[in-house]
């Protein structure tokens, strides 16, 4: 099968880039696609399907989700 399916360190800061970049301009009002072709694409020329894969990806860095966030379906509350 190979190496297809791993993802190298310099995927993830591609990524992390092109989202840094995309929420650096969303914030001005520019549609994605504009953001895509006047700032993306100059620096990775990444298609625009790939553009919005990298705009799906979360970040461990982020929000983490704490336990407390989840509901429990083992918890009663009230009568």
């Amino acid at each position: 099968m190979g190496q297809r399916g791993i993802k190298g360190m310099s995927y993830q800061m591609r990524v992390k880039r092109v989202n840094e970049i995309y929420n650096e301009h969303a914030k001005d009002g520019l549609s994605n696609r504009e953001i895509l072709r006047r700032f993306v694409w100059p620096l990775f020329y990444i298609s625009e399907k790939t553009f919005y894969n990298y705009l799906n990806i979360p970040f461990p860095d982020e929000q983490p989700k704490r336990k407390e966030d989840y509901p429990n379906l083992f918890e009663q509350k009230g009568p």
